[in-house]
């Protein structure tokens, strides 16, 4: 497992933004950035927006026709100064890329606070799922998944990136701990249905299993394009309690102060990490008695 760059070790106050992003990208952009500025004043060095910052629309050939080719030079250009202009470091939770063909990925973009892009990261578990009051959504029609986990090295501590329905798969989380990774962020635009009955007993797993603070923005309330989000935006510590949680689903800022020491001591009283059982890397033997 790699080491933890010392220089991490000072506490630093994270913030989670939480939206109510709709379908006009240029009035999400605005909110977005309004909130940041919030968030910045108040004192957050990092400041994390949640899952598709910039628009939330479940019809995809109207998201598709909305966006520009690549990159969304324009949105990141905004971000960017924000970064810059607070000189803080920057999550944005995601936004809809479109590449050449007709789907889209899921990106987070991760800035540095000269307004730099330091790291990219694509959603890599699509959120195909139906739900049983007959809520259903196939995000693979729209999205491509990403490849490739991804975790910030930066002086505030190693940051490991994640997106809403990742957070149902462990592995990504422990491989992201076992490379260093001591704050995951997990911005997120979970159902409401979902969240009530999930979110935060998934992150608590996640941050204790992994010995790792949560940070958790979110999208909440009724969207335009008719979806429903839980909203709470949470931060977690390592070892299971809630430091903050937005009280709904309204838009707004909260914050945590993050003190960077209590992973390592989390780790030390429990050396999960480092103790996985070779064994299990292999095939499970089924044995049958039929």
């Amino acid at each position: 497992m790699a080491k933890a760059d010392e220089k991490a070790r000072s506490p630093f106050r994270a913030a989670c933004v939480q939206m109510r992003s709709g379908v006009d990208r240029a009035r999400n952009v605005e909110a977005a950035l309004s909130l940041i500025a919030d968030a910045a004043k108040g004192g957050a060095n990092f400041i994390a927006t949640p899952e598709m910052t910039t628009v939330v629309d479940r019809n995809g050939d109207r998201l598709a026709a909305s966006l520009p080719e690549g990159e969304p030079e324009e949105e990141l250009s905004a971000f960017s100064a924000a970064a810059s202009g607070h000189g803080v470091w920057l999550l944005i939770g995601s936004m809809p890329v479109r590449r050449s063909g007709r789907k889209l990925l899921n990106r987070s973009y991760f800035f540095g606070p000269d307004g730099a892009v330091i790291a990219r990261y694509d959603k890599i578990h699509m959120f195909d799922v139906s739900l049983a009051d007959g809520e259903s959504w196939r995000e693979s029609r729209i999205y491509e998944s990403g490849a490739e986990a991804v975790a910030v090295r930066s002086p505030l501590a190693t940051i490991g990136l994640s997106i809403c329905y990742d957070l149902r798969f462990p592995g990504l989380y422990r491989a992201l701990a076992q490379a260093g990774a001591e704050v995951i962020a997990v911005p997120a635009a979970f159902t409401k249905q979902t969240g009530r009955a999930h979110w935060r007993t998934l992150l608590a797993a996640r941050a204790i299993e992994c010995g790792a603070f949560m940070i958790a923005p979110a999208q909440g309330g009724l969207h335009a394009d008719g979806r429903e989000t839980f909203g709470h935006s949470i931060v977690i510590a390592p070892w299971g309690d809630i430091l903050t949680e937005a009280r709904g689903d309204e838009p707004g800022v909260i914050f945590a102060d993050i003190d960077v020491a209590r992973v390592e001591a989390a780790r030390r009283q429990i050396p999960s990490l480092r103790l996985d059982a070779p064994a299990l890397e292999n095939p499970v033997r089924v044995i049958s008695s039929v």
